[in-house]
């Protein structure tokens, strides 16, 4: 999974298989913002899932 872009933030998604657990790192350009961190089930996290996480901080921040 690669990072997903959005008006010069980038969100980058890392994930532990064996913990069941993420986290999105968020950037403004090259400045680290923030980390929203979710839980998931099976072998990876869902893309969609990602996106509606991404999507969501999106619509929060006014991005």
């Amino acid at each position: 999974m690669g990072a997903i872009e959005r008006s010069g933030y980038r969100f980058v998604p890392e994930f532990s298989v064996i913990h069941q657990h993420g986290a999105i790192h968020v950037y403004n350009r090259e400045n680290f913002i923030e980390e929203i961190q979710f839980q998931f089930s099976g072998k990876f996290p869902e893309l969609d899932q990602i996106e509606d996480l991404v999507d969501h901080y999106c619509d929060q921040h006014q991005i």
